[in-house]
């Protein structure tokens, strides 16, 4: 499973890469046999004032075989905005694989 990671200007990529992928193969590791591809995208949608929920991180995950699904989740700090988003996108994973695998 590849994990690409993309932040606008006010985050700092390098500084949150390694937490990322901490994270993203802790929660969607069992499921590394069905990802090709983990996609981060991190923003500040208030341009580095203090906010509420104004860190968003959307996660989108390219299955083999079948459509890209992605979440978005918004938080108050960026490693609460990716834990978030890796738990939505767990849930969305989980639901549409494991349908899949009852059609089966």
């Amino acid at each position: 499973m590849h994990i690409e990671i993309s932040t606008d200007s006010n985050i700092k990529g390098g500084d949150v890469g390694p937490h990322i992928e901490r994270v993203v193969d802790a929660v969607l590791g069992h499921l590394s046999s069905h990802i090709t591809r983990v996609e981060v995208h991190l923003t500040d949608e208030n341009a580095g004032k203090r906010g509420p929920d104004d860190k968003r991180c959307v996660m989108e995950a390219r299955l083999q075989g079948r459509k890209p699904q992605a979440v978005t989740h918004n938080a108050e700090t960026v490693e609460q905005a990716i834990k978030g988003a890796a738990d939505k996108l767990r849930r969305l994973l989980d639901s549409s694989l494991g349908r899949l695998d009852d059609a089966r």
